[in-house]
């Protein structure tokens, strides 16, 4: 048996919104996009929403809102996908990492409180000088889990920072029983195809601030602002625009978003049950803060003992495609040369950063697909 690292879960409404869309002329800025946006309106209780071409898009625009610029510090985390560190370095900002949690994941906000009232011990390394300053946070619900976002925007508070929350991750969780993407001052979510939903590629960023989420659609859209001319550009913008062929697929698939996610939770709880009573591997641990888990891909831990790039290989050889999540961000080669960070710098993430191992995951996997997936891990590890 061969079982894809991930699938699409998309239906003939979503083809035919896309085919209704392509026969006529409006292939871009026409109605399929508001649809789209109002959708996360509806789901958040934001009072905007902006879709973009990309999660990274998102990024960068809520890092513009931010006002963040060169030399200016942003307290983030080393366990995530780079984009949500280069959406800083677009902006020559500087990333200031902590380290996370070693069950979930997310970024630890007792080392947030930390860097934020004693900043000047992080400056050495990365190179920063007295004059920059702490702007915002940005913390990362990983693999589909809600920060700690209560006690991040205390620390917020207290010191007067933005927080930028990647929901890039986590469409339709909850956190304390509240939607993920609103917990901060702005939030983002994206849509690749191993996503909750997928436009093929895209993003919506969703916010209450009134004068930001203005600046936000004028950058997309080349930097025209209201009352601008098709040739007038009141900012320096981009072209981060969505087209209306994938607001129309994730209009759709926003209807259906309760039924993607509980198949992905279908999915989640046939893998637990199965791997729970494997030597040697941990499965995801949920906190209790979070009140619906939306189920991004589904990593395992292995005990340190084992060769995971071994392990690995014998999986491809039954069929069986696996992945390390994540490669610590301040391991990457740019990062090491631009800051000089080591090996050892951030413990928590290195160790998870080693130990983690995506299993194939969607909410199309069939039980027999699991169950297959679950027999090879058991017989290659006992």
């Amino acid at each position: 048996m061969k079982i894809p690292m991930s699938s699409p879960d998309l239906t003939d409404a979503e083809r035919q919104a896309v085919i209704d869309v392509i026969n006529t002329p409006i292939l871009s800025m026409g109605a399929q996009v508001p649809r789209f946006e109002q959708a996360f309106c509806d789901l958040t209780g934001a009072k905007h929403a902006l879709a973009v071409n990309s999660g990274t898009a998102g990024l960068h625009l809520c890092v513009r809102a931010a006002g963040i610029g060169p030399g200016d510090l942003v307290i983030t985390t080393p366990f995530s996908f780079v984009a949500s560190t280069n959406a800083l370095l677009f902006e020559n900002a500087i990333p200031v990492f902590v380290d996370v949690d070693s069950k979930t994941g997310n970024i630890d906000p007792e080392q947030v409180a930390d860097a934020a009232r004693n900043i000047e011990k992080y400056l050495p390394r990365l190179g920063a000088n007295g004059h920059s300053s702490l702007k915002a946070l940005l913390p990362v619900d990983v693999f589909g889990q809600p920060a700690e976002m209560d006690a991040i925007n205390a620390v917020a508070r207290e010191h007067g920072l933005t927080v930028i929350e990647d929901s890039c991750e986590a469409l339709g969780a909850t956190y304390k029983s509240r939607p993920a993407g609103v917990l901060g001052d702005y939030g983002i979510f994206a849509f690749y195809p191993n996503k909750q939903i997928t436009t093929g590629e895209g993003g919506v960023v969703i916010t209450s601030d009134d004068k930001a989420a203005d600046f936000m659609r004028a950058l997309r859209n080349q930097g025209r602002a209201p009352g601008d001319t098709w040739l007038s550009h009141t900012y320096l913008g981009y072209n981060y625009r969505l087209d209306e062929m994938s607001a129309a697929m994730g209009a759709e698939q926003m209807k259906r978003l309760d039924d993607l996610l509980s198949k992905r939770e279908q999915v989640a709880g046939w893998y637990a049950e199965r791997l729970a009573e494997i030597p040697g591997v941990e499965i995801p641990y949920i906190a209790p803060s979070t009140t619906r888990m939306s189920w991004f891909v589904y990593v395992i831990r292995l005990d340190s003992k084992i060769d995971r790039a071994a392990f690995a290989k014998r999986l491809e050889a039954r069929g069986i495609p696996v992945r390390p999540y994540f490669v610590p961000i301040h391991t990457q080669p740019y990062m090491i040369e631009r800051f000089g960070w080591r090996e050892g710098d951030f413990p928590v993430t290195e160790d998870l950063g080693q130990r983690g191992l995506a299993v194939p995951f969607s909410g199309v996997m069939s039980e027999e697909q699991v169950e297959y997936v679950c027999q090879a891990i058991r017989a290659e590890l006992i």
